[in-house]
């Protein structure tokens, strides 16, 4: 295994756990936040899933750059 294979295994495993925990509580921290608003705790949703997207988006562009 070179340098740039596993700092890509390092980040990798880096992504899974932040966003494996967040999951695992965003339940949790939907029902705190939809006591006072429901509206509130679809946001914290959706922001929580488009935050994986953008993690992956950003990740593909450093790639791109690192290639040319």
């Amino acid at each position: 295994m070179d340098r740039d294979t596993r700092n890509a295994a390092i980040g990798a495993l880096w992504v899974l756990l932040l966003f494996g925990i967040a999951a695992y509580y965003l339940p949790t921290v939907m029902l705190a936040v939809g006591r006072v608003s429901t509206i509130l705790a679809a946001i914290i949703a959706a922001v929580f899933m488009v935050a994986i997207f953008v993690v992956f988006w950003l990740r593909g562009r450093s790639q791109r750059k690192k290639d040319h």
